[in-house]
C-alpha cells in the first residue's frame, strides 16, 4: 500500500528502529531520526514518569534544528512504544504526555489498544501495533489500527514463533493498512525481502544496540558481535512473555541457558526476573537471530547509510538478473 504522507516523504529507507527497553534513548532516536529512518523508544525508558515529556521535547527540538539546518536532508518522525497492559501503571499518565505533544507515532503491544487508538487519531497520529499471530492482528484491525507489525521468529525482545513467510502473506491478505516485518534482519538486503514477502517497512532492533548512540555497555555490544543464531535462547523466564536472549548473558547471571526454570507464564513482569537476582535486559540481555550478521559497532548514522547503501545494491543485483 501506499506509505502515509508523514513516512512517504520522510524515509531515505523504508526502515523503523525498533524500540528497545532501556537501550533506545533520545540520542540514538535522534541518530536514527536524522539519518533518514524511524527512531523510537519505550514510554517507560524515561525515568521517572515525568521525564517522558522532556525525553519528547528534547527530541522534537533536536529534529527540529536538524531539519532547518539541513533542508534538503530527509529527518523521519519518531515514535513512542506503549505496553498496553494491566502491569504498566504509567500508561494513562504517559499516554497524556504522548497526546499533550502530538508524537507522530505510537507502537502499541500485548493487548488491542482501542483506547490508544482513539486518542492518538485525535490529533492525527498513527498507532502501529505489535502482534505474533494472525489472531491477534485481528484484534488489533477491530480497533482501526494504521499499522500491523509482525514479529516474527528470530526476532530480538518478545518474539514470536511463526516465520515470516507464513505471518505476513496471512496480515497483507486482510489487512490493507501499514504491515511491518520483524525478525532477524540486519542489512538492506534483508529489508528488500522484506518488501517482497508483502511487508511496506522492516523494524529493525538488535543491530542498533551494536552503535555508538546506543545506551548498551561495552561488553553488551561486543557479545552482540561476537554472538551468532545458536547462542540466541527463546524462553518465557524472565517476563513470563517468551523472548529472545543472549547465551552468554544467561551464563554471565549464574544460570544455565539449557536447563532454566518453568515459569507461571501468567506472572508478567516486564523488568526482572522471578527466577533469580538477574534482571531481564539489564542483566540478561536481548538480542535477535541476526547477530551472526552483525560485526561491528559503529555510529548510527554510518550504519542508516550503509543499510541504504546494501538496499540499493540489492535492487540493482536483482533487476539485473
Amino acid at each position: 500500500m501506499a506509505l502515509p504522507d508523514i513516512l512517504d516523504r520522510n524515509l531515505r529507507i523504508p526502515l523503523i528502529g525498533a524500540p528497545m527497553f532501556i537501550v533506545s534513548v533520545p540520542d540514538l532516536v535522534v541518530a536514527q531520526c536524522t539519518a533518514g529512518i524511524v527512531g523510537s523508544f519505550p514510554a517507560l525508558n524515561a525515568r521517572p514518569q515525568e521525564r517522558l515529556e522532556e525525553w519528547i521535547v528534547d527530541i522534537k527540538e533536536r529534529l527540529a534544528a536538524y531539519a532547518e539546518a539541513n533542508p534538503d536532508a530527509p529527518v523521519a518522525p519518531f515514535a513512542v512504544n506503549q505496553i498496553v497492559h494491566g502491569s504498566n501503571i504509567r500508561l494513562r499518565a504517559d499516554m497524556e504526555t504522548c497526546v499533550r505533544h502530538e508524537v507522530p507515532i505510537i507502537i502499541t503491544s500485548l493487548r488491542p489498544p482501542g483506547e490508544v487508538v482513539d486518542a492518538v487519531h485525535s490529533y492525527g497520529g498513527l498507532v502501529f501495533h505489535d502482534v505474533i499471530s494472525l489472531r491477534h492482528a485481528h484484534k488489533a484491525m477491530e480497533q482501526g489500527v494504521d499499522g500491523i507489525i509482525a514479529v516474527c521468529a528470530g526476532a530480538g525482545g518478545h518474539a514470536g514463533p511463526l516465520s515470516p513467510f507464513a505471518l505476513v502473506k496471512e496480515v497483507r491478505r486482510e489487512f490493507d493498512g501499514v504491515v511491518i516485518l520483524s525478525g532477524a534482519m540486519s542489512s538492506g538486503g534483508d529489508i528488500l525481502a522484506a518488501q517482497a514477502m508483502g511487508a511496506d517497512l522492516a523494524y529493525i532492533g538488535t543491530r542498533f544496540i551494536a552503535t555508538r548512540e546506543a545506551n548498551a555497555s561495552d561488553d553488551y555490544k561486543q557479545m552482540i558481535v561476537s554472538s551468532r543464531a545458536a547462542d540466541i535462547v527463546y524462553t518465557p523466564v524472565f517476563t513470563g512473555v517468551p523472548g529472545s536472549y543472549l547465551r552468554g548473558s544467561i551464563e554471565n547471571a549464574g544460570l544455565d541457558p539449557d536447563k532454566l526454570p518453568e515459569v507461571d507464564k501468567s506472572a508478567m513482569d516486564f523488568a526482572s526476573s522471578a527466577k533469580s537476582d538477574a534482571k531481564a535486559w539489564r542483566d540478561i540481555w536481548g538480542a535477535g537471530q541476526g547477530v551472526g550478521n552483525i560485526d561491528d559497532v559503529l555510529p548510527t548514522h554510518d550504519l542508516v547509510l550503509r543499510i541504504a547503501d546494501e538496499y540499493e545494491a540489492a535492487r540493482v543485483r536483482l533487476a539485473g538478473n
